[in-house]
């Protein structure tokens, strides 16, 4: 007795089918388990035989082979549960075998059969519906399953089978019980975000979080503390505005994939990531010995905020140089090689020293100045390069402390902030419609999932564009050339600096409601990148 369940492997954000197959045949008793499984995989046997016996059933006293097809790629999690205890159903007759010819299976056997939330039910339900199958998942997870883009014409067949334990699952492929059909859920996008107006003083940093947050750039907050810097990161995401249907999706699938899944509804908020200073490298690069996605990923078109930047391993800061130029990590082991979408705000914070007081009149500093120069030394230059905004954030006098609350609040902002998004998309569809607009291609890779890494890299506001579409958005008139040609060469700005000088200026023209970029957008772009460059000038 035969039977074959399909079922999926992931690699990275890419879904690779899997053929479980059962064979029951005379022989020795015994459960064998073949095809590269992991730990978790072959405790399964367990689960199923607990799982089927809570049910009334026992597994027949004959020879049990288990194949994980293709047998030379790894098999990992528990979400082969619920296609190997079907696919041994089907063999003992149970169910009826063309019952499951048309789904692909996942899930997580408890001892008593019900099923619990395994990772990774989005891409898969995408991987099923770009196949032409349903999928079968547990009950936990039929809201997340819905977003699969499944066919709705074909009304006789349910796309998604979201059951809550094995024998409910049971009872509908046998047409004794129906399943109800999950519903697509969207999560509320209006969230309660720290208010701008909390913060007193630091007018200049509220502009500068306003052009952050309008052009998506990455930000560089250098203060003594308790001046404000993570109060000013932390309202960054009341600003922004809410995920575009393919963007939630995307960021969505990257959550499903670390387990991170919430309650299935599509989430448009966008995430807002601050990792401890202590984090090691795969934790926030991605990676590990059974690779999941990392911080960069994780904060996948939403904020990724580093505190105390200085204090991060030095190795791991460096291995953020790639995601931020190119929006996504690749992650190379012996025995795989994964790739994730990382196309993320970065907004870090640190002290101007170790002590925090450089510079300072009212603190003395005994190691001044060289205690800010071997601080600030541990940030290469090459990360500082890919970093379009620098200020300096000064302590708030007691004056701006007596003041009352700010009349602008977040609201106001968000609102500038907005607008200008909308030219941006208004600017990039207008370019795309003429054929000017070609998306970055992302590595290839093997999985079901491969064209939809095409879009990771996709222009989606000011701080996405390069190349031939930064020069044809972003053009100063002849002031502007001149003052930003000067200004690299005194400056010694890098190819990347001019260009990120560029699209920090053209955000600056579109708060304005500039369709060119003047020589004022140009000087203050200028003025915001990093400070030893502004030091060195003056010296």
């Amino acid at each position: 007795m035969q039977a074959k369940v399909r079922t999926v492997a992931f690699q990275g954000i890419d879904v690779l089918p899997i053929d479980v197959q059962v064979m029951i045949a005379p022989g020795n008793i015994a459960f064998a388990m073949v095809g590269l499984a992991d730990k978790a995989v072959g405790e399964s046997r367990e689960r199923i035989r607990a799982a089927l016996r809570a049910l009334g059933l026992a597994l027949p006293p004959q020879r049990i082979t288990v194949n994980l097809s293709p047998a030379d790629l790894a098999k990992e999690g528990s979400h082969y549960d619920l296609p190997i205890a079907l696919g041994l159903l089907a063999a003992m007759g149970v169910i009826a075998k063309e019952s499951l010819a048309g789904f692909v299976a996942m899930g997580e056997l408890a001892l008593g059969g019900s099923l619990c939330r395994v990772p990774g039910v989005l891409p898969a339900a995408i991987a099923a519906a770009a196949g032409g199958r349903g999928l079968i998942c547990p009950a936990s997870c039929g809201g997340e399953a819905a977003w699969g883009g499944f066919d709705a014409s074909d009304e006789d067949r349910q796309a998604v089978l979201a059951a809550p334990s094995l024998l409910a699952l049971i009872n509908h492929l046998r047409g004794q019980q129906t399943l109800a059909a999950p519903e697509a859920l969207l999560d509320d996008a209006r969230a309660s975000y720290p208010d701008l107006a909390e913060i007193k003083g630091q007018e200049t940093a509220k502009r500068v979080l306003e052009v952050a947050a309008a052009g998506g750039h990455n930000l560089l907050m250098i203060g003594p503390p308790g001046s404000g810097k993570s109060m000013l990161a932390a309202r960054l995401p009341g600003l922004l505005p809410p995920l575009e249907a393919d963007e939630a999706l995307e960021a969505t699938m990257v959550r499903s994939l670390a387990g991170e899944g919430g309650d299935g509804r599509l989430n448009r908020r966008r995430a807002f990531r601050d990792p401890h200073h202590s984090a090691t490298l795969q934790a926030l690069i991605g990676g590990g010995a059974r690779p999941k996605p990392g911080e960069v990923s994780l904060a996948h078109h939403g904020v990724l905020f580093l505190d105390e930047l200085p204090e991060f391993a030095r190795s791991t800061l460096e291995a953020l140089r790639q995601p931020l130029e190119t929006g996504r990590v690749s992650v190379a082991r012996a025995s795989a090689h994964v790739t994730y979408p990382a196309r993320f705000q970065l907004v870090a914070a640190m002290n101007p020293c170790r002590c925090g007081h450089l510079m300072e009149p009212s603190q003395n500093c005994g190691r001044a100045p060289r205690c800010g120069s071997d601080y600030q030394s541990k940030i290469s230059g090459p990360l500082l390069d890919r970093i379009d905004l620098t200020i300096d954030v000064p302590p708030v006098g007691a004056a701006d402390l007596a003041l009352p609350p700010p009349a602008e609040n977040s609201a106001d902002v968000a609102a500038r902030v907005a607008a200008a998004r909308k030219v941006q998309r208004e600017r990039l569809a207008a370019l795309d419609a003429k054929g000017k607009l070609v998306d970055v291609e992302a590595e290839p890779t093997a999985g079901l999932l491969s064209g939809m890494a095409r879009g990771w890299s996709k222009p989606r506001c000011n701080a996405d564009t390069d190349g031939a579409l930064l020069a044809s958005i972003a053009e100063p008139d002849a002031e502007g050339r001149s003052l930003l040609t000067r200004a690299a060469e005194r400056l010694g700005l890098s190819a990347r600096a001019w260009h990120r000088t560029l699209r920090v200026a053209r955000t600056l023209a579109d708060l304005d409601g500039s369709d060119a970029v003047r020589r004022l957008h140009i000087a203050e772009a200028l003025s915001y990148r990093r400070p030893l460059q502004r030091a060195a000038l003056a010296a």
